[in-house]
């Protein structure tokens, strides 16, 4: 239960990380963040790997890069989603999609160690 508190809380730091650092990526306030936090968790576990599923061939084929197009908008499926999270287009979501990873990566890291 405390492993799932932390990676709920990194993510929603990581999230407001980058809204802070990629234009067109914001959100309302704390709480709208961790409510993004807890839906792209649910997003990655329920729709992202049907999406991985459906696009293998073209993930085979860009050598694993599509998978970042696939990031991105599920990121994306996320600001539809929840109100007061706005990423205002496709190329934010991208952006945002990659600096979230180094962001969670970062931070995940400090909280482990």
């Amino acid at each position: 239960m405390l492993n799932f508190l932390l990676t709920w809380l990194v993510t929603a730091i990581a999230l407001l990380i980058t809204a802070y650092i990629v234009p067109g990526f914001e959100f309302d306030n704390w709480t709208t963040a961790a409510i993004a936090a807890i839906i792209l968790g649910l997003v990655n576990a329920i729709v992202r790997p049907i999406f991985v599923l459906l696009t293998f061939p073209l993930t085979i084929l860009s050598l694993g890069l599509f998978l970042l197009i696939i990031n991105a908008l599920m990121l994306w499926l996320v600001g539809f989603l929840v109100p007061g999270f706005v990423v205002a287009s496709f190329l934010s979501a991208l952006i945002g999609s990659i600096v979230l990873a180094i962001a969670t990566t970062i931070l995940s890291q400090l909280i482990r160690n």
